[in-house]
């Protein structure tokens, strides 16, 4: 297969390519503008509009009372108003919506409306939601064993507790919509969504209309890291409401403070956990309690939560395991989707499990690791039977391509003769299961058009996000056609061409909508082989088509693909093809909490080396080295991108994204003076990344495996390097598992006092 660079690149660093808020306006639009509320918990007592409505150049503010349909968003649960009713529960909730002439005359409108809310109790945290009984929906567990008896037969037994924050999205675009009547009461939403679909469904729900009268159209998004997934909906329904009121176009965007404080973040996790070994530091049995904190709504924890599941083991084989995990209902902003989906927050665990292990014991923690990888047709917890693992391979690809003795042993030396700078070094296995977790989501369309020139239109429901799918789609097509790659056009993702799709998430779209672009373009290629056959007076089975011409027992004839087109014109041959696509094999029996739930794993290691200031409590990090399990990559270059973004993106969860909310549910990183992420000084001196030798997996497009979240979890051993390292410089440290870690907890670890 050829590869190429990202299709997108030209236009990106020339400022061409389009987003939302480029589209062209007509004239006639109005500009929408959210009133949230300034409370995190209470009852609305009274709101006045009068001074706001009266401003010259408000069109209309609508609320929950304009509704025609229901005032309700939640796609798993239905318990989120689109704008609220008599309480709100997060601040930063929507109440109203502003539309107007400009989006300068609906900032003054709002700081003319009035409200009184009758303050209620706020709940924060998971741990304060669990004690008060506060709580999304039950409790999801997952068994293997019998972990209550392992333990009696463990050799070592530890109990600890462990915090990951949540992490902002950070999406260069924000959140935004451009609605745009139609005739026949239609509507067309231009919308920076991960999920077209799920903004057709919810608008029509809200609008009270069928779906059919609303289509989304997404040409590309300005990132979105699972953040526009769910929450990329309520704002383009909103901007749908207002048109389909006042039969005018409504644009909306979100500024950058108004969307950190209304927007969902990754899901912080407070985890409690039990873990067991054996003399030969086998992990004999493990339990974990996680508490989710999901915010003042569903969203997508549920889904979330079930992911922590699934991941609560990384890649380490346990014969007994008990994991539960609780979504937890507080009053912060409904957190969502992140890059990882609940499966960073279950591995952070386990390997602080290990690492505390390890500390007590006074050994190297990559002892307990090397010694629990996963084998051939071991069992996860879920019950999946494990399949072409590459856990050990990975692990001893890295050790030794990376030359690990030597690695430590330098280490050892720089910290015997220094004494105000320290390093430490990690290894940070993944395994990471793709497909979505609810099975009926795993499936795609493509439809794929042959025009009469022989130029050809790819329509999938993947979104392009900066994740190069599109480029991915463009490889498949070329291929499978034997085209050159100018003949292809990319359409933008749209619902009135491929309908009810899944959103462009869970690693799989590639391999979906890859899948389906493959089908179409076989089933095109099968009637045009049949053609060109008939034309070079030969047997099928001796054509192929290749670089725009026909190919006769793999030598190049004079008949251009052009007129092959051309005759299946002439006899009515169907130049057009719809192709569906369902990942076969895979299957979840919720009420067992068993089953089949991955089409395969993704495996790798990860070596990272960081030097620490003891003085100041900075670091540095000074490499990060990765065997990473790509299948057999169609695109490297994508590829190794994609682990690069992924692995800058962890390190920053890890080591530095502080989301902070005050006792009143108020943000307080709400600028990124206060939300500090990665970049070019703080990412890793050296990233080198060495695929791992393999023969891919069939049901990844091409044996091409998906790369787009697997990566993000090599960040996760930063944070234990740097502990080594603070340990190093201050044997006194008592380990902590308090995600991230900040130069600033840095600190106080490197001078902490016996006891503290």
């Amino acid at each position: 297969m050829k590869t190429m660079k990202n299709i997108d690149s030209f236009t990106h660093v020339r400022g061409e390519s389009l987003f939302v808020d480029d589209v062209i306006t007509r004239k006639d639009t109005l500009y929408g503008l959210v009133f949230d509320s300034p409370k995190a918990h209470g009852k609305i007592k009274w709101v006045d509009y009068t001074k706001a409505e009266a401003l010259e150049g408000v069109e209309k503010i609508f609320t929950y009372k304009d509704i025609v349909g229901e005032n309700q968003i939640g796609g798993i649960l239905p318990d989120e108003p689109l704008w609220a009713e008599d309480e709100v529960h997060f601040w930063g909730q929507p109440i109203a919506f502003i539309v107007a002439e400009s989006e300068a005359i609906a900032k003054k409108a709002r700081k003319l409306i009035s409200i009184e809310i009758e303050e209620l109790p706020v709940i924060t945290t998971a741990k304060e939601a669990k004690e008060k009984g506060s709580f999304i929906n039950a409790p999801r567990s997952f068994s293997l064993g019998n972990s209550t008896e392992a333990f009696k037969n463990c050799e070592h037994v530890f109990e600890g507790e462990t915090f990951s924050n949540g992490q902002e999205h950070l999406y260069l675009e924000t959140q935004g919509c451009y609605a745009i009547p139609q005739e026949n009461g239609n509507i067309k939403l231009i919308s920076s969504t991960q999920g077209p679909t799920a903004v057709q469904k919810i608008a029509a729900r809200v609008l009270g209309v069928s779906m059919h009268k609303i289509e989304v159209d997404v040409t590309r998004l300005g990132g979105g890291f699972g953040g526009k997934e769910d929450q990329a909906t309520p704002w383009a329904v909103m901007a749908a409401v207002a048109t389909k009121h006042l039969n005018k176009p409504v644009k909306y965007i979100l500024n950058r403070h108004d969307d950190l404080r209304m927007t969902g973040k990754r899901h912080p996790y407070s985890s409690f956990y039990k873990i067991g070994l054996t003399k030969d530091l086998k992990i004999k049995a493990f339990e974990v309690e996680f508490l989710q904190n999901s915010g003042a709504a569903a969203d997508l924890s549920p889904a979330i939560a079930e992911r922590t599941l699934f991941h609560a083991t990384n890649s380490y084989f346990v014969p007994n395991v008990a994991t539960t995990v609780y979504s937890c209902k507080t009053n912060l902003p409904p957190n969502t989707a992140f890059r990882g989906f609940g499966g960073p927050q279950g591995m952070f665990v386990i390997e602080s499990a290990i690492a505390a292990v390890a500390d007590k014991l006074n050994i190297n923690r990559r002892l307990i690791q090397e010694a629990n990888l996963f084998d051939e047709k071991d069992t996860f917890s879920f019950g999946q039977v494990a399949t072409e693992v590459q856990a050990k391979k990975a692990w001893f690809s890295a050790k030794e391509k990376f030359e690990l003795e030597k690695l430590e042993f330098e280490i050892e030396a720089f910290n015997k003769e220094n004494q105000l700078y320290k390093k430490g070094i990690s290894l940070m296995p993944i395994a990471f299961g793709i497909s979505f977790t609810n099975t009926p989501m795993n499936h795609a369309r493509a439809l794929i058009h042959i025009y009469q020139d022989g130029s050809v239109g790819v329509s999938t429901g993947a979104v392009e996000m900066g994740q190069s799918v599109n480029t991915k789609m463009l490889q498949v097509a070329q291929d499978i056609l034997g085209i050159t790659a100018n003949k292809v056009k990319l359409e933008t993702t749209n619902t009135t061409r491929v309908a009810n799709t899944s959103p462009t998430a869970a690693s799989s779209t590639a391999d979906l909508n890859g899948k389906a672009v493959e089908m179409a373009c076989n089933s095109l290629i099968e009637r045009l082989t049949k053609v060109a056959a008939t034309m070079l007076s030969s047997e099928e089975k001796n054509i192929s088509f290749k670089d725009d011409f026909v190919f006769q027992n793999d030598k190049k004839t004079t008949l251009s693909w052009e007129d092959v087109v051309a005759q299946a014109m002439l006899e009515r041959v169907a130049l057009t093809e719809n192709a569906h696509y369902a990942t076969p094999i895979i299957h979840f029996d919720k009420s067992k909490e068993k089953g089949h739930p991955f089409a395969y794993h993704v495996y790798g290691t990860a070596i990272t080396t960081v030097t620490v200031d003891c003085l100041r409590g900075i670091y540095e990090i000074d490499s990060v080295k990765i065997v990473h399990d790509f299948g057999k990559s169609m695109n490297l270059g994508i590829d190794v991108g994609q682990v690069e973004g992924a692995l800058a993106q962890g390190i920053g969860w890890m080591t530095m994204e502080e989301i902070s909310y005050n006792a009143d549910g108020k943000l307080l990183s709400n600028a990124l003076s206060t939300y500090k992420v990665p970049d070019i000084f703080s990412a890793p001196k050296t990233i080198e990344t060495i695929p791992l030798e393999t023969e891919g997996n069939d049901l990844a497009i091409k044996k091409s495996k998906a790369v787009g979240e697997p990566p993000l979890m090599y960040g996760i051993g930063t944070y234990f390097a740097i502990q080594q390292a603070v340990k190093e410089f201050n044997p006194n440290y008592t380990l902590k598992f308090h995600a991230p870690f900040t130069p600033e907890k840095v600190l106080i670890a490197l001078y902490e006092k016996p006891n503290n």
